[in-house]
């Protein structure tokens, strides 16, 4: 199997080559930044219609976090194209960050078509520094098919815990890697060229680790098995986390 992987990424290295040339210009970055949020808006409706059922199972805790006031407060991180918004409660006040300011317009359509929520704002900013967000400050944080792409797991999650307040919780819907000795392991090593096309997404990260060792007193998680179209997205990891 080893030497199976081995060639396989040898194969989509050799095929990928133009993008990498590409990425060493300097241009990639620039096209990916503006085509990728035409994709996600196309991806996601795919992605929300297969998953609508774990979804709503997962998001109808959210209001178990409020506040004091019975207000929810709730970061969303990488927001995209806002299509978590449907699942959220009534009247919760959301505030979104995204690395990438190509999604703001999606964003604002979906926050058009979700009147039941209360919009603060949109911080342009990737996960690991969301300085413009308090300490202590909301009582959810959100992300879905995010820590697959963002640059260090442990430093997003780090400031997950510093924004969320003492009892708040940081829901997560993650795709991961699959058991290494399954075939659809083996496939998801085309990731040196789906790396470059998803914007920095990777197949094969075992993002529960990560989880697993942060500072959260309690962790919720579960290793599913979603019917999606794209096999290799198929392995999740679903739940949530109590500061």
């Amino acid at each position: 199997m080893a030497f199976t992987v081995f060639i396989l990424q040898l194969a989509v290295r050799i095929l990928s080559f133009p993008l990498y040339l590409l990425k060493f210009l300097g241009l990639w970055n620039q096209i990916s930044k503006k085509w990728f949020p035409y994709y996600m808006m196309k991806f996601s409706a795919t992605y929300n219609g297969q998953m609508a059922g774990k979804k709503q199972e997962l998001f109808s805790k959210l209001q178990d976090f409020a506040g004091p006031s019975g207000k929810l407060s709730l970061l969303e991180v990488s927001s995209g194209t806002g299509t978590n918004f449907k699942f959220y409660p009534p009247g919760c006040r959301v505030t979104c960050v995204d690395p990438n300011p190509n999604f703001e317009k999606f964003l604002f359509k979906s926050i058009a078509e979700n009147r039941h929520l209360q919009f603060e704002r949109f911080l342009v900013a990737p996960g690991e520094n969301m300085h413009q967000v308090a300490d202590s400050s909301v009582d959810v944080v959100v992300c879905t098919t995010v820590l697959c792409s963002v640059e260090n797991q442990e430093q997003m999650l780090r400031e997950v815990c510093r924004v969320l307040r003492p009892g708040g919780a940081f829901f997560f819907i993650e795709h991961v890697a699959d058991e290494h000795s399954t075939w659809n392991y083996c496939w998801q090593v085309v990731e040196p060229a789906w790396y470059l096309v998803f914007d920095g997404c990777y197949l094969t990260r075992e993002s529960w680790k990560a989880l697993e060792r942060a500072s959260f007193s309690k962790l919720k998680l579960q290793h599913i098995q979603p019917p999606l179209s794209c096999k290799v997205l198929r392995p999740h990891v679903y739940g949530y986390a109590v500061k």
